[in-house]
């Protein structure tokens, strides 16, 4: 599973030009999950993440959660993480499951991230999004379950 982690100001996701769901301080999830991934593996990235501290304490040092600040996720599933373009100039998106395993998995991991206290909202699974956000430092952090 790998995740890249956007802190932001704000964020929201659109299909067909219709607001799907909006966030204000947090968390920008782009979601991938791999062949092999389990829900084992999803729960200590979801732990992770809830858990990251990457907000500004008041001397200015990265040292605050997301629920210290108040913050929000929009996780928007990704499988496009896991494309390899070591042959040709076209990605091969072998290493990531299937679908319907993905969209298992990525909806437990919303439920993880749920139950460590976290504020998730969601994208829609295969559908073809417009993701606006205002990245915020820019802080830019990728959680791979590989080394966790």
């Amino acid at each position: 599973m790998k995740v890249v982690v956007q802190r932001v100001s704000k964020a929201s996701v659109e299909v067909d030009k219709k607001l799907i769901n909006e966030i204000n301080l947090g968390f920008l999830l782009l979601v991938g999950i791999k062949d092999g991934d389990d829900k084992l593996t999803v729960e200590k990235v979801a732990r992770k993440i809830a858990g990251l501290r990457i907000f500004d304490d008041i001397d200015g040092k990265m040292n605050l959660s997301l629920n210290q600040v108040g913050g929000e996720v929009l996780s928007i599933s990704q499988f496009t993480l896991y494309g390899d373009c070591k042959k040709g100039f076209r990605p091969s998106f072998i290493s990531a499951a299937k679908p319907d395993v993905a969209k298992e998995l990525y909806e437990y991991f919303n439920e993880c991230l749920r139950n460590n206290n976290v504020i998730c909202k969601e994208g829609i699974f295969q559908a073809e999004m417009n993701i606006n956000l205002i990245n915020n430092g820019p802080i830019t952090i990728i959680i791979d379950s590989n080394d966790l």
